[in-house]
C-alpha cells in the first residue's frame, strides 16, 4: 500500500474512516510510483463504491455493490482508493500473490463481474524513493518483497 501524501501519517482507523463513501478503482498493470502521481498507463477495469462505514467489525471491506462489472479486458494489478470528496487516499496492489487486495478472478472480461474478496490496510505503508547513481536513476521501494525492491532506469 502506498499512501497519498495527505494520509502519510494516518492510522488504519483514519484510513478506514476516509474511505467511507469513497471509491475503489481497480486498474490493469502500470502502477504509478506513488499515490500522488497521475495515472498514465493503466485502464480502469472495475469501480466500487465503499459503504459507510467502509469496513465491518471483522475489518472486511463493505461496498454498496461488490461484484462490479468489468469495463475492459485486463489483469487486475493495482487499485486506487478515493475518499468521498474525491481525494486520493492510497494505492493498493491487486493480484493472486502477496498483495493487499484479492479478487475472485485473476482477469477481467467486459460485462462480467469482479468481486473484491479481501482488502488489507498494511501499515507501515510502502515508501518509494528515486536516487541518481552513476548507472542511472534507481527506484527503490521500502517493501520487504525482494522482487519489488529495485528498478534501475538509465
Amino acid at each position: 500500500m502506498r499512501l497519498a501524501e495527505a494520509y502519510a501519517s494516518a492510522t488504519a482507523e483514519e484510513i478506514e474512516a476516509a474511505l467511507a463513501g469513497g471509491k475503489l478503482i481497480v486498474y490493469s498493470v502500470g502502477r504509478p510510483p506513488s499515490a500522488n502521481h497521475k495515472i498514465t498507463r493503466s485502464s480502469a477495469l472495475a469501480e466500487y463504491t465503499f459503504a459507510s462505514p467502509a469496513f465491518d467489525d471483522a475489518k472486511t471491506p463493505v461496498f454498496t455493490e461488490n461484484g462490479a462489472v468489468a469495463q475492459h479486458v485486463g489483469t487486475p494489478g493495482w487499485a486506487r482508493a478515493f475518499s468521498a470528496d474525491g481525494a486520493v487516499v492510497a494505492d493498493f496492489s491487486v493480484g493472486a500473490g502477496p498483495t493487499e487486495i484479492k479478487c475472485d478472478s485473476i482477469s477481467a472480461t467486459p460485462g462480467f463481474p469482479i468481486k473484491v474478496v479481501s482488502l488489507k490496510i498494511a501499515l507501515p505503508a510502502e515508501t518509494v524513493s528515486f536516487e541518481k547513481t552513476e548507472f542511472g536513476h534507481v527506484y527503490i521501494t521500502g517493501q520487504d518483497n525482494p522482487y519489488r525492491k529495485l528498478s534501475v532506469r538509465g
